[in-house]
């Protein structure tokens, strides 16, 4: 730090919190003298940043600050989302706004001008809460005095359809028109944690969901929680039959791979959609299908199982309320049916000569009776319920769910 003159005024140069020049003139040496003892008492007491509270842009504030502070813990593809939305619907409009001008009303008029430039409302949601996000570490930094973004409401998102999961017919057609890995990648699971299985997490009753692929690297799941799902006995028969298939890979290899045995690109993951699950779902007359909507489908098994909510959410990987708002409306369905095994329910779906050893008689022990008027009725039942079968989705490589 220094006192000089500089023309008729006095300047005090200093470096900030960040280490960079910075200088500011007064018309008195007195003046120029108390700044300088504030700048020494400041920095011994650590709070020298506080200084220029809000003079920072929100740009500046984001590339300094939250960027190497915050934005470093998330995952990757987390953050390209939030690069996207703010270079998309905050950095035009807010980014050169310093932080103190950003008010209440300011978000509020950013928001609506998003939504009047045709902005879609879930997107803008998104950005929203990253924008509120990077202010309340602004006001935790003590740059701003209050997060403006709380007192602003949130634009209402638009109506929302209720999930509506596959027949297990249905999905069971949409597996035939798939290849053999193809068909055992369609299961329980997000399509990431699928990907990032490797043939130690198969175990004899349960799958080991401890990882996720996305952006062709491999993390944790998306809550973070490892947990076990139950490996329905077809699934099994068709990860063994893809293990044969792929000569008996050791144990820790992927169980679905990319070409040369790296987990799948986000390229490799949107090529296998387009070209091969979206055939797929257009052979099988699926029209609105998705790989995420067999997740559904499996909770849906689960459900007319008569598998409690704890159970299900636990299978899922997230908590019993979402599970309850999400499904809220197949359990009402299910209230006075019968249950049905999920795994009968797949058997009594699949085609035989579609899937070669996957009649019930002749690799599964024949527990069910094929001509049985019961078993025929069962199937019925499931149909109309608009239930899935739990089946092999472990094929549907990587997704970035």
């Amino acid at each position: 730090m220094s006192v000089h003159r500089k023309g008729p005024r006095w300047a005090v140069r200093y470096r900030d919190e960040a280490q960079r020049n910075r200088s500011r003139s007064f018309d008195r040496k007195g003046d120029a003298d108390q700044f300088d003892a504030e700048i020494t008492r400041r920095r011994q007491l650590g709070t020298i940043a506080q200084l220029h509270a809000g003079k920072q842009t929100l740009d500046e504030f984001v590339t300094q600050v939250w960027a190497p502070t915050h934005g470093i813990t998330l995952a990757p593809k987390t953050r390209r989302d939030y690069a996207a939305f703010y270079d998309h619907h905050i950095a035009p409009t807010l980014g050169p706004v310093a932080l103190k001008a950003i008010t209440s009303e300011a978000v509020a008029r950013w928001q609506a001008d998003r939504l009047a430039a045709g902005a879609g409302p879930v997107a803008l949601r998104r950005a929203f809460d990253l924008l509120g996000s990077v202010l309340q570490l602004a006001f935790e930094h003590e740059r701003i005095q209050v997060n403006p973004v709380r007192r602003v409401r949130k634009a209402r998102l638009p109506r929302r359809d209720e999930i509506q999961p596959l027949a297990p017919s249905l999905v069971e057609r949409l597996r035939a028109a798939g290849s053999q890995r193809d068909a055992a990648l369609m299961s329980g699971l997000r399509p990431g944690e699928a990907l990032g299985l490797r043939w130690a997490d198969v175990r004899e009753n349960t799958l080991l969901v401890q990882r996720s692929i996305a952006l062709g690297a491999e993390g944790d799941t998306k809550t973070s929680a490892h947990r076990t799902v139950r490996l329905l006995s077809p699934l099994r028969t068709d990860l063994d039959a893809w293990s044969v298939a792929q000569g008996r890979p050791s144990l820790d290899s992927l169980v679905f791979p990319g070409q040369t045995g790296e987990p799948w690109s986000l390229y490799a993951y949107q090529s296998w959609r387009r070209r091969a699950f979206d055939t797929a779902r257009v052979a099988a007359g699926a029209p609105k299908a998705t790989p995420y909507t067999l997740r559904h489908s499996f909770a849906s098994l689960l459900l007319h199982e008569g598998r409690s909510v704890i159970y299900v959410a636990r299978q899922m990987g997230h908590d019993a309320r979402l599970t309850l708002t999400a499904y809220g409306h197949v359990i009402d369905e299910l209230e006075d049916q019968p249950r049905v095994a999920a795994e009968e329910a797949i058997r009594q779906a699949r085609v035989p000569s579609q899937f070669p050893g996957s009649d019930p008689a002749s690799r599964l022990g024949g527990e069910l009776n094929r001509g049985n008027p019961r078993s025929a009725a069962v199937l019925r039942e499931v149909e109309l319920a608009g239930l899935e079968p739990a089946t092999s989705w472990v094929r549907s490589r990587h997704s970035p769910n």
